[in-house]
């Protein structure tokens, strides 16, 4: 991860011009110009993207993998030029990327191919990741749904325990309480990079050099830092990292597993059926190795080429700048807030390294109450749980708001926010 503080950040007039390559930036929403401040929940994408995809559908588009012709062959290449661009995006091997629709569907997959090895399912390879009563998985407790439910089913399934590391008042790991519970038993340690509503980043390799101590495996989701953060998947130590492309550029339905190559190959398949085999008898099946033994079915040829070219829009701005822009952002966020009365911020303060991103409460007024006054003036943020209740209710709150920035936002974009805000606070308290 790149220190922010020593990498250049972008310059006012930088941002406006790559602002031009997203129109929807220009749209105006009841009447005021949009200020798109949920970049967290999904970004926005820029023509580069947009022109990829389009440009594969008029010209190449035909099954990858699977035609001797022409225009079968250009289109396996784009397919995979697009996993070498996102392999060297975060320092890993072609065959260590694997195809997902989202990085959901990654952290199950790990998951419910633990549960296959769990029933004996791949051999002697696939034994390391069997699970039982006595075993444990580690989670923490401001986990996004997505990295907390797959393994709350992997442990019923399996009878292994799941427990979890809690937050300080922070917004903060306790670490002191995380080399306590990751111990001899803990086969699965899975943690967020970056959490998606406290704007915390994580000390990944104190936790993996914990997990690793007791031989446990590690999972990273990366979503909120893959799109923010420079991330080198080899140097961080991980096992297997999951991102979304939706999040970083890209459209939906493209997501990204990481794995180490020796693992995916031990590991035994979640999805079966064609493209994934090597040899299929009524009786059996042996199965390609990774990737493609987790890619059954015909894939998202075109999404994953728009995820290369997203790729190829961010390492050309500098995800060190793009990081640095956005821990200014997130530090005028944070102490802007905190400065009108009745608002309290959720997680670390002023002074402590996170992303532009805030989450927060406002005393009286329900976050969804917030998040309509606020879109009555064109300005766009996420209000709920996001998908995140156990760290809300950690917090003593039903839901929160929340403003997420990207490399399009500006500072003047942040002062309208948190004028809306105090605008906001004004109102009701007016009107209780």
């Amino acid at each position: 991860m790149t220190t922010t503080s020593l990498v250049d950040s972008l310059s006012p007039a930088e941002v406006d011009r790559l602002r031009l390559d997203f129109p929807v930036l220009g749209e105006r929403v009841n009447g005021h110009p949009l200020v798109y401040l949920d970049s967290g929940a999904t970004s926005q994408k820029p023509l580069s993207v947009l022109d990829a995809e389009r440009e594969y559908y008029l010209h190449e588009n035909a099954a990858v993998h699977r035609g001797a012709h022409t225009l079968a062959a250009l289109a396996t290449e784009r397919f995979e030029d697009a996993r070498t661009t996102v392999a060297r995006f975060v320092g890993a091997r072609d065959d260590e990327i694997v195809w997902t629709s989202n990085a959901t569907e990654g952290i199950n997959l790990v998951a419910y191919a633990m549960g296959n090895a769990s029933l004996g399912r791949g051999g002697a390879a696939a034994a390391r990741f069997a699970l039982g009563e006595g075993d444990e998985i580690v989670v923490t407790e401001m986990e996004h749904h997505a990295n907390l439910l797959p393994w709350q089913e992997l442990a019923a399934r399996t009878g292994a325990t799941l427990r979890y590391i809690p937050l300080a008042d922070d917004g903060t790991l306790r670490l002191d309480e995380a080399a306590a519970i990751i111990g001899s038993r803990t086969k699965v340690l899975a943690f967020t990079h970056v959490s998606n509503v406290l704007g915390t980043i994580n000390p990944v390799a104190e936790l993996v050099g914990l997990a690793h101590a007791v031989g446990a495996l590690v999972l990273l989701d990366a979503c909120q830092s893959a799109p923010h953060l420079s991330l080198d998947v080899v140097s961080l130590g991980v096992d297997f990292a999951v991102f979304s492309g939706h999040k970083m550029l890209a459209p939906t339905g493209i997501g990204v597993l990481y794995g180490r190559r020796e693992l995916l190959n031990a590991l035994p398949p979640f999805l079966t059926g064609g493209s994934m085999i090597t040899t299929v008898t009524m009786q059996g099946a042996e199965y390609l190795p990774a990737p493609q033994r987790f890619e059954a079915g015909t894939q998202k040829v075109s999404q994953s080429i728009a995820l290369g070219a997203a790729v190829d829009y961010l390492t050309a701005v500098g995800l060190g700048r793009i990081a640095a822009h956005e821990a200014e952002l997130g530090r005028r966020l944070v102490e802007g807030l905190a400065a009108i009365d009745g608002v309290r911020v959720l997680g670390p303060g002023v002074g402590h390294e996170r992303v532009g991103l805030a989450s927060f409460d406002v005393a009286g007024i329900h976050s969804h109450d917030v998040g309509q006054f606020l879109d009555d003036r064109g300005i766009a943020v996420r209000v709920g749980h996001h998908c995140a209740q156990p760290l809300h209710r950690r917090f003593g709150v039903v839901s929160t708001t929340r403003a997420s920035t990207y490399l399009y936002t500006t500072t003047d974009e942040v002062d309208e926010f948190l004028a809306g805000v105090a605008e906001t606070v004004t109102f009701f308290g007016a009107h209780a």
